[in-house]
């Protein structure tokens, strides 16, 4: 009996997916998360799905984590001291980065600069130095080397990085000085940057490896922690974290490379919404995954979610493969507010989050929410997660009564208000990563997800023009869904910097499949047999003389077949859409990377029993709401009784164990064979 489990730590709930991969009969649950020791939340979830199905922790075979501690560890800038080992006269790189000022005109003006991850004061410069083509110029010095560590030794750093000029290109000299680390700060975790990211590049390269330390003995912290109380309840199977490309990679290599996790708990929504995606037979999706504290956008063309070289984390930005995810702070613990200098109404990016909460929660919470809006204009029944967790509509009424007031509105004036404002944001999300990068959205389904998803997904679905809006089955964790059904990944970077006339395939295709070995060796070791891994390549491409590039991914058989010709025609493609113009200046290729990944899980999803398209056995009771600016009469209906061909007419509400869909007037659901409801335009 194999089972996998599937753990996504949010904001607000600790969302888990159990399933037997035989049979596909799959269990979920919602705990509350605890933020203190995010591993308590997990454990009493493990515990209580555990139960539901008969089981023993023992008969998990797969453990799959999605997890934000090394977001939260950047966020709110606790990460460790770090220490950073730099060639002589590169002591002040950090400070200097590049000259990039985020915001419009004269931003710079109102930019508070953020402050470095390692601090000038825990900088040391060494001597030595490797040139461009990464021979020895000069030496290093032993001793220089060894007064350097006693200086960070002195400070109590509690990680270092070690980056070096060109040691991408040769990495010896950064190795000795982490043996002589190990000597002098023997329990202090080192990053070396040639084996973070080797590549060109050299300020982005220490920022990346100066991140990586920054987390890692906070994430190490946590992984080991979670392992061990997982191995004390009886588990003895594999645990794998989520990467923030949606791969997999193993527990302990997530300890060495924690800058792979910064964007983590996002990646399993996108992973879970294209398994959804491939079942149901759309191509194209736009996700929207609202939790309680924030909402997470990307888009999916052709069953192949948008990737990028760079990961973003607050004021943080490295090099880092990851999904392309934006995230707005809009969700249903975000905080509603009338600021007295504006006197108009905000809706977060503050959140109640798990502790205290929404108001309707009865937790301690003061503060008007999305979720206290939704209670009140009966948007939320009164209960949740089937009936175990009951709401407060009065006390949500009080709350939202003081948003009113200070505006001189109704109650549900106001309530509509703030769920209006947190749909504009969500909104301005979705065209980020559609519109601004040159997808028409009208191309595109819209999928909601997520505790709070299906209750806007209608609306936005409206706002975007992308329809149908899709509320899949258990939306409430389909980032657990996402987090089990993923494939192990693993990858490898290599700098090239060469003109793509000067360049032959086949020298493209040594050293690619030299990568290649590099990267397959390293699932082996993982323990995913050879004939299961498969081997992507990726090659940055960019004009003559620009700072930045593009990713295009390739197969060797591709390349062979096209040519360098080939994959310098889909760059001008992809050039234009994205910018809308060519140039005429040679191309260059920059960086290649080899990707190796895992066999992937072929869960077929469960059909539904055909219905007669009447969901009346669904139904629960009649109920009213208030929408397009008056009460009118809805109906609820429960989510599991509903079969394929059911049509929802709006308004309604779709109620299950793990989240609520509502489906608005001059609309309508339709359910298709697999359980999703289809909501379009009347």
């Amino acid at each position: 009996m194999a089972y996998r489990l599937g753990v996504d730590v949010g904001g607000t709930f600790t969302d888990l997916l159990l399933f037997h991969e035989e049979s596909g009969r799959f269990w979920r649950h919602k705990t509350h998360s605890t933020p203190a020791d995010s591993s308590e939340g997990v454990l009493t979830g493990v515990d209580a799905i555990c139960a539901d199905a008969s089981i023993t922790p023992a008969e998990i075979a797969t453990f799959l984590h999605g997890t934000t501690v090394a977001t939260n560890a950047v966020l709110e800038g606790k990460g460790a001291k770090v220490g950073l080992i730099v060639t002589e006269g590169y002591r002040q790189i950090l400070q200097i980065a590049r000259s990039y000022v985020p915001g419009g005109l004269a931003g710079w003006i109102i930019w508070p600069k953020p402050e470095p991850l390692a601090e000038l004061e825990n900088t040391v410069e060494i001597a030595g130095r490797m040139d461009a083509q990464g021979d020895e110029l000069r030496p290093i010095d032993e001793d220089n080397i060894r007064e350097g560590l006693e200086r960070l030794k002195a400070r109590g750093v509690e990680a270092v990085t070690v980056s070096l000029m060109n040691a991408y290109l040769n990495g010896v000299h950064e190795l000795r000085v982490a043996e002589l680390a190990r000597e002098i700060l023997p329990d202090v975790p080192i990053s070396l940057s040639h084996l973070v990211l080797p590549e060109m590049q050299e300020y982005e390269r220490t920022l990346t490896t100066v991140a990586n330390a920054s987390v890692r003995p906070v994430v190490g912290h946590y992984v080991r922690n979670l392992r061990d109380k997982l191995r004390a309840s009886g588990m003895e199977g594999i645990l794998a974290l989520l990467r923030s490309d949606g791969g997999l990679m193993a527990s302990e290599k997530a300890e060495e490379h924690p800058v792979s996790l910064l964007m983590s708990g996002p990646a399993g929504g996108v992973t879970g919404a294209l398994w959804v995606a491939k079942n149901a037979g759309f191509r194209n999706i736009l996700t929207l995954d609202v939790g309680g504290t924030s909402t997470d956008v990307a888009l999916i063309e052709n069953l192949e979610p948008r990737r990028t070289r760079t990961t973003e984390v607050g004021h943080l930005s490295v090099r880092a493969s990851s999904l392309d995810v934006k995230t707005v702070g809009a969700g249903g613990g975000s905080i509603a507010y009338v600021p007295e200098l504006t006197g108009a109404l905000r809706v977060g990016p503050q959140s109640a989050g798990a502790v205290p909460g929404p108001v309707a929660y009865g937790r301690g919470g003061e503060a008007p929410t999305v979720t206290d809006a939704n209670v009140v204009l009966g948007y939320l029944p009164e209960s949740l997660l089937g009936g175990t967790f009951k709401l407060d509509r009065e006390a949500a009424k009080a709350a939202v009564q003081t948003i009113a007031d200070k505006l001189g509105i109704g109650l549900l004036e106001a309530a509509r208000g703030i769920i209006d404002i947190a749909n504009e944001n969500m909104f301005g999300a979705l065209r980020m990563i559609s519109v601004q990068q040159g997808y028409d959205p009208r191309h595109f389904a819209l999928m909601g997800f997520g505790g709070a998803g299906p209750l806007h997904v209608n609306a936005v679905a409206r706002l975007m023009g992308s329809w149908p809006a899709i509320s899949p089955v258990s939306p409430g964790v389909l980032c657990a869904l996402g987090d089990a059904t993923t494939r192990m990944r693993t990858e490898t970077a290599r700098s090239f910097a060469k003109l793509a006339r000067g360049t032959t395939e086949n020298e493209l295709i040594e050293l690619l499949d030299d990568m290649a070995r590099q990267t397959r060796e390293e699932l082996r070791g993982d323990g995913v047999a050879e004939t299961d891994i498969t081997s992507l390549f990726e090659i940055d491409v960019r004009y003559q003389g620009q700072a930045f590039e593009v990713p295009m991914t390739i197969d060797a058989a591709t390349l062979r077949n096209d040519g360098i010709k080939g994959l310098l025609a889909r760059f001008d493609d992809e050039h234009r859409r994205l910018f809308t113009f060519n140039m005429e200046s040679a191309h260059e290729i920059v960086n290649l990377r080899a990707v190796a990944l895992g066999p992937a899980l072929d869960l077929q999803a469960a059909q539904l029993d055909q219905g007669d398209g009447n969901p009346r056995d669904a139904k629960l009771r009649d109920h009213e709401l208030w929408i397009d600016g008056a009460m009118q009469p809805a109906v609820i209906y429960e989510r599991s009784r509903l079969r394929a061909g059911d049509v929802i007419a709006g308004p309604a509400i779709v109620v299950e164990m793990d989240s609520t869909t509502l489906i608005e007037a001059d609309c309508a659901g339709t359910v298709d064979a697999l359980g999703n409801i289809l909501i379009n335009p009347a």
